[in-house]
């Protein structure tokens, strides 16, 4: 009787064990180039776009309350993300009776991925713009996370008219990677991208995002990008990967962050160490990057009559990681009169 119980405790815990590497495998499917295969929280529309004498569509989802207060907000994602991972941040907002407008831009998640394209955080935002002038919204808060904070200051820089309130969540750019890493050039990075797996985009994140602590649900994030990898036509994912490097390598804001009219609220992981390039430097130099309570500090220095707040033993993305402690200040910020 004994060793029949053995037997059955040791099947169940093999079926435990199997049911659970499953749900981990799960994980790695393949995903189609424009995401067809992987639903968003919202129904997706398109816009078409000319660009570069070429035709493109830019997804995005426009979330409309059943109370509005009148003000609208745009998220903007991160480089290895796209629009969907903002949906309890927008159903946060949307409650509050914002209306929120969430863009792919071309190059990532359902949008385009071109052939052949000249990225610039100004072309981005001058696409971002027509979304919003086909909207017909002509005031916006804007919110930027990763990459998107970049492209958020860009937008405001562009058009401050437009922009209400600025909210930088954990931007990259806010140093000068190319002062401290060597030039790559796009074949170079092209190569890096193709060599992309689950595993070790998994290990990226773990490390630069996480503070080496992987939860189940950031599965949900990181399964897009490494679906990609699996799927034959990944090399012209990887092809615009590099040219969206080398966007941010070569076209820092860091040095605009002056100029910057609209109130702004920058919020930061204290455990954040995310810097490109960091993998082509020495172990001493990159010790100096992605020092994000350092370079926070210095960005609210540089913004004028701006607020910082610091997310203690949180990583890359507060919105996914400690939702709570994200969107309490950023609803704070937003409740405030425009000045």
């Amino acid at each position: 009787m004994n060793i029949l119980k053995q037997i059955n405790h040791h099947f169940g815990l093999c079926l435990l064990l199997s049911c659970f590497t499953f749900a981990v495998k799960a994980q790695e499917k393949q995903m189609q180039i424009s995401l067809e295969n992987y639903p968003y929280f919202a129904p997706v529309a398109f816009i078409d776009l000319t660009i570069q004498k070429e035709a493109y569509v830019m997804g995005y989802m426009d979330i409309k309350p059943e109370k509005a207060n009148g003000k609208t907000i745009l998220l903007l994602h991160g480089k290895n993300f796209n629009g969907n991972y903002w949906k309890r941040t927008a159903d946060a907002l949307v409650k509050k009776g914002y209306r929120v407008i969430i863009p792919d831009q071309v190059g990532f998640g359902k949008s385009s991925k071109p052939q052949h394209f000249q990225y610039s955080f100004q072309q981005l935002a001058l696409n971002t713009k027509k979304l919003l002038d086909r909207l017909d919204i002509t005031q916006t808060a804007v919110v930027g996370h990763s990459m998107g904070g970049m492209l958020a200051v860009r937008f405001s820089l562009m058009y401050p008219q437009m922009v209400s309130q600025l909210i930088l969540e954990d931007p990259i750019g806010l140093e000068d990677y190319k002062l401290k890493v060597a030039y790559q050039p796009l074949d170079s990075l092209y190569h890096k991208e193709l060599k992309q797996t689950y595993e070790s985009l998994k290990k990226y994140q773990l490390e630069n995002y996480y503070d080496n602590k992987w939860e189940m649900e950031y599965e949900e994030w990181l399964a897009p990008i490494a679906g990609w990898t699996m799927n034959k036509e990944y090399p012209l994912i990887a092809w615009n990967n590099a040219l969206t490097t080398d966007m941010i390598m070569t076209q820092p804001v860091v040095y605009e962050l002056s100029k910057i009219k609209a109130p702004t609220l920058i919020i930061i992981g204290t455990k954040d160490r995310t810097a490109l390039g960091k993998d082509l430097v020495t172990e001493e130099v990159r010790k100096t990057m992605g020092n994000y309570p350092d370079i926070g500090a210095k960005a609210q220095k540089a913004i004028p009559g701006s607020k910082l707040v610091k997310l203690e033993g949180i990583g890359h993305l507060p919105h996914i990681q400690s939702f709570e402690k994200f969107i309490t200040p950023l609803l704070k910020f937003l409740e405030k009169p425009a000045q």
